[in-house]
């Protein structure tokens, strides 16, 4: 469904991806673990067209969307829930969501598309006229996913969805995530949280320095005795 083809990515002189290659098929969560600056928001940016690679395609149901705007890329259905949220704090929890339904397809269907949000999140519903910046960190999160999912994603990229968030929340944010995908939404995860985000996942890709170094199923690199010393401790 997604492919990233031999993708080099730089920030000025400094470069952040080196030949890096990996697939998502449809209806898979696919986790992207590593160490901080190890590239896993860069391969994120480059997907969403937020970042333009040096060299490489990104490919997305066969078509070439190296050369597509980030918000065309939205309307074909890949969408980023950025790391920090960023909400719009002086807007109501309601509006925020709404600005999600940017695209045409998403526009038609956004009364159905809130009514879902607020099943996989009842305290929305509870707080949709409160001022987004007024919700706790674990609301806030919610709603920045929610605001995602009402412009119908095809493929959801999450970074680093439970940063900050108390252990009661990481569980949530983990369970609703599986519930997305039980919905046939695609996702493409990058998470501090890497016991958990493999457990989560059916694939995965270990990123270092920029380049791809791992890639296998999830709980099978569970085991990997190098990836257990260098993120999991043992």
């Amino acid at each position: 469904m997604l492919r990233l083809d031999a993708i080099d990515a730089f920030y000025g002189d400094v470069q952040a991806l080196a030949a890096v290659s990996l697939e998502v098929g449809q209806g898979e969560i696919v986790a992207l673990v590593g160490a901080n600056a190890a590239g896993k928001s860069t391969t994120l940016r480059v997907v969403s067209g937020l970042v333009a690679p040096r060299r490489g395609r990104v490919l997305f149901g066969g078509e070439d969307l190296t050369p597509v705007a980030a918000h065309r890329r939205v309307e074909r259905g890949i969408v980023q829930v950025p790391e920090g949220r960023r909400l719009f704090p002086f807007m109501s929890v309601v509006e925020n969501l709404l600005l999600g339904a940017h695209p045409a397809r998403a526009r038609a269907e956004r009364a159905s598309t809130v009514e879902y949000v607020y099943s996989l999140f009842p305290v929305l519903a509870d707080r949709r006229t409160q001022l987004a910046g007024s919700l706790s960190g674990g609301e806030q999160q919610m709603c920045a996913i929610g605001r995602a999912l009402m412009a119908r994603p095809r493929v959801l990229m999450l970074d680093e969805p439970t940063l900050g968030l108390a252990p009661v929340l990481v569980s949530r944010i983990f369970e609703t995530v599986r519930a997305i995908n039980a919905d046939g939404v695609t996702v493409l995860l990058v998470e501090q949280n890497v016991r958990q985000a493999l457990t989560l996942a059916h694939r995965a890709c270990v990123l270092e320095s920029g380049k791809l170094v791992l890639q296998g199923r999830a709980r099978e690199l569970l085991g990997d005795e190098r990836l257990k010393r260098a993120y999991l401790g043992l």
